[in-house]
């Protein structure tokens, strides 16, 4: 895999871990619904993950949890350019915008963003990979389905779905280098699927691209440990370290500090 600029920083795969920090400015995410919805708060909280070691904050205009409502169109592209723009101005790292809408991508490029994070792998919107194309930024595309779809062969199916989102990428003229790739942990899946994923994350890097692993506080951790959303903090420690242990690149967390902590043992391990 080759390295990959993003904005004006440069990532070298391989060499290191990235975490992506998460920024929702939505009244309703799962895990901080409401908690950055001011810009004033959304910014000190952006500065304090770039501060605690974020490669990347992502800023998310819409709750992608079970069960949320859609936002309309023009209120998430506002949510996200008037944030972005902000952030663009104060911050050294990267910033991303988490939609699966080709309007708001593109928006959110125009404002500052430097890379589309779509949970639909560019199958929700016809326009969205032309978007990518045309200001030649990188994407990660996840992995989703429409819920009640039997999967045959969970891992399987997996790997097709996301090689049919690649080569929508290909047909639309985004380049390789430019692509990442998210298993779509929490999406679409039971959390014995979840759990299942995780045990091999290291599949998915037979594709060829570097692996963005999103799994922070999500529901599987609250399954297993029997534990609310805001008390996953070690769960989340752990499957950090289990997914750089089986190849992950990049980390999407809520709890930047500690997940760059453990990152940077891990990476002292496995890296050479």
């Amino acid at each position: 895999m080759k390295s990959l600029n993003i904005g004006n920083s440069l990532w070298e795969w391989g060499k290191k871990t990235y975490t992506m920090g998460i920024l929702n400015i939505t009244p309703d995410s799962f895990s901080d619904g409401g908690s950055f919805f001011s810009e004033e708060i959304a910014l000190k909280h952006a500065l304090r993950m770039a501060k605690d070691g974020a490669d990347i904050i992502d800023v998310g205009g819409e709750s992608t949890r079970p069960g949320s409502a859609q936002v309309p169109e023009e209120e998430e592209i506002r949510r996200v350019t008037s944030i972005i723009q902000l952030l663009s101005k104060e911050l050294k790292i990267p910033i991303s915008v988490d939609t699966y809408r080709a309007k708001t991508a593109e928006a959110a490029i125009k404002a500052g963003a430097h890379l589309i994070n779509d949970i639909w792998g560019l199958k929700y919107d016809p326009d969205m990979a032309a978007v990518v194309a045309k200001y030649n930024v990188p994407v990660c595309i996840m992995h989703n389905r429409t819920l009640g779809h039997v999967y045959q062969n969970l891992i399987e199916d997996i790997l097709q779905e996301l090689k049919e989102s690649i080569e929508l990428a290909h047909k639309a003229g985004i380049k390789d280098e430019k692509i990442l790739l998210d298993p779509g942990i929490g999406f679409a899946k039971t959390w014995e699927q979840n759990l299942e994923v995780m045990r091999h994350l290291d599949v998915f890097r037979s594709l060829g691209y570097p692996i963005l692993l999103g799994a922070s506080r999500k529901s599987f951790i609250g399954k297993v440990l029997d534990l609310e959303v805001q008390d996953r903090l070690e769960g989340t420690l752990a499957i950090t370290a289990a997914g750089i242990m089986k190849g992950v690149d990049v980390v999407r967390v809520h709890d930047v500090l500690e997940n760059v902590r453990v990152a940077k043992i891990i990476d002292c391990l496995e890296r050479k």
